[in-house]
């Protein structure tokens, strides 16, 4: 769990933190906490299923450890992106191709509704077909559905998306195979009470799982004659 910032830093970093060590006693995985980015190399991101940057911001990352968190996702490690993971490391493009798409602005903090697109992923289950929540909603760069597995979009018909509304397609969380590794980001979680609302939480969980699930095993096959 990094939370290193070299940008405008939230608010609700403490209330994040909590809750995802939280939800790791309570599920039965370990979670480390860090804002040292010295904690990327090879020997040591070996000892995890996951990495979660978890409202990061900036350019938190050296040339030396962007190598080795790159070979961490190649060798089948997984990677959580939570709000402002995609307002991180903007000039390196492996890093955006994983996080999906990058931030580039953000409306007021206002209620709106998204639509869940597939309810049978590990993070979705169990969430109404329409979800409606408070958040800070962000637009992105470009639009990540050609690349990524679309988990919820945001319907902007239902809040003001300010400069650089996306239109009829707002994927807001998404899910993807990576280079060797998987995976997930979501937008939400800026503010402080998201961190104790349960479907967000069993939201975030899900996430977890599917990035920190193994690599499925290649089978050879070997055709006779």
């Amino acid at each position: 769990m990094f939370t290193k910032t070299a940008g405008f830093r939230h608010d609700s970093i403490p209330f994040a933190i909590a809750a995802v060590a939280q939800l790791g006693a309570r599920n039965g995985f370990g979670v480390d906490h860090t804002e040292d980015a010295g904690a990327f190399t090879d020997s040591n991101l070996a000892r995890y299923r996951a990495v979660m940057f978890l409202l990061t911001t900036g350019d938190v990352l050296d040339d030396a450890q962007q190598g080795a968190f790159q070979r961490y996702i190649e060798h089948g490690g997984g990677f959580v992106g939570v709000h402002s993971a995609a307002d991180t490391e903007h000039d390196w493009p492996w890093y955006g191709g994983l996080v999906g798409a990058y931030f580039v602005s953000d409306p007021a903090i206002q209620t709106a509704q998204i639509d869940v697109a597939d309810p049978r992923e590990a993070s979705t289950a169990g969430l109404p077909a329409v979800w409606t929540r408070t958040d800070e909603w962000y637009n992105f760069a470009s639009d990540p559905r050609s690349s990524v597995h679309v988990l919820m979009a945001l319907d902007e018909r239902t809040y003001d998306p300010g400069d650089g509304a996306m239109g009829a397609d707002h994927p807001i969380s998404w899910q993807h195979a990576y280079d060797g590794g998987h995976a997930w980001y979501t937008a939400l979680g800026h503010t402080d009470e998201s961190y104790s609302e349960p479907l967000f939480l069993s939201f975030l969980l899900g996430g977890i799982r599917y990035a920190a699930a193994p690599p499925a095993p290649t089978t050879l096959r070997i055709e006779s004659g």
